[in-house]
């Protein structure tokens, strides 16, 4: 029996093209280095660079704690995602009898609503392992701000050259922690799939556009570059 159908298997590379798309438009072009993501990079390495010309860094501390608490609250809630998306396949014959009742709802066989599930649930596991590497990070992150030199070397090289450092390894933590939030806005698109094809493909869309103008034509990168 043919599980998915020839709509379903557009909507999934639709799904997939427009996911790894806007990963490679954002990370690995010149044009994604005007984003939002990019700019906050060189803040970064801004933050590292002054923290050398402060003798007390509690400032930074607090700052460091307020990135890891983030990081391990989206971590948290990537573990409870996957348990509701698990969840659900206990009850997959009362929720195919609901969305099949929906306006736009098509009938679904019990297999290919648990195959949809579990896609959901690996989506969240994706996002899971990216939030718990980003917090990891950011625990080096604090190392080296431990390890920073003492402000009167602040002229050193050496004290230059850790601050680059440390600079390179926030903005990877920062990377991780971006694409796991990336994963959480294409989960949403993704439950456009239990609906239906088009609205899988519609919902996708429509996290790509949104994605895109907080990048490159929102306040807040408007913000920042002034």
């Amino acid at each position: 029996m043919k599980l998915f159908s020839t709509l379903d298997l557009i909507a999934l590379a639709f799904f997939i093209l427009a996911w790894l798309g806007y990963h490679v438009a954002l990370e690995w072009t010149q044009y994604g280095r005007g984003g939002l993501n990019s700019r906050m990079n060189a803040y970064r390495d801004v933050w590292m660079t002054r923290m050398l010309e402060r003798d007390v860094r509690i400032v930074d501390t607090q700052i460091m704690a307020s990135l890891q608490n983030g990081t391990a609250f989206f971590a948290s809630t990537s573990l409870i995602a996957i348990g509701g998306a698990l969840t659900l396949m206990r009850s997959t014959e009362d929720i195919l009898a609901v969305a099949a009742a929906l306006p736009f709802g098509i009938e679904s066989s019990r297999a290919l609503w648990e195959l949809k599930t579990i896609g959901l649930a690996v989506i969240f596991a994706y996002a899971f392992f990216k939030f718990a590497w980003s917090y990891r990070l950011f625990n080096y992150v604090a190392i080296l701000i431990g390890s920073m030199p003492p402000h009167r070397d602040r002229n050193k090289p050496s004290a230059r050259h850790h601050a680059t450092r440390t600079g390179k390894l926030c903005a990877a933590a920062g990377r991780h922690f971006n694409r796991g939030q990336r994963a959480f806005f294409f989960a949403i698109g993704y439950l456009g799939w239990f609906i239906s094809p088009w609205l899988f493909m519609l919902a996708t869309l429509s996290v790509v556009i949104v994605m895109w103008r907080r990048q490159f034509k929102s306040d807040a990168l408007q913000a920042v570059m002034h």
